[in-house]
């Protein structure tokens, strides 16, 4: 069995068909769901509340609470 070289044979044109079929393929695709594809959904700006006197009531009433007992101590030493 002789292999046989794929420039004389022709089969070079025929990938060279076949991945230019698939780009035009590709193309075509975009082109359709960029066409079809006109429901624009417009995101209403959320605005968050930059009141900082609740941040600072909030963070008065942890100050006062009681400190809770440690469950664990840390070692001396880092080994």
């Amino acid at each position: 069995m002789k292999i046989e070289n794929p420039f004389e044979s022709g089969h070079i044109r025929n990938y060279i068909l076949l991945y230019a079929s698939v780009v035009v393929i590709m193309i075509l695709f975009f082109i359709a769901s960029t066409l079809f594809n006109n429901n624009e959904e417009k995101i209403e700006k959320k605005n968050f509340p930059t009141d900082t006197s609740r941040i600072n009531k909030a963070q008065n009433t942890q100050k006062k609470m009681p400190k809770k007992e440690k469950k664990f101590k840390l070692l001396d030493k880092a080994y």
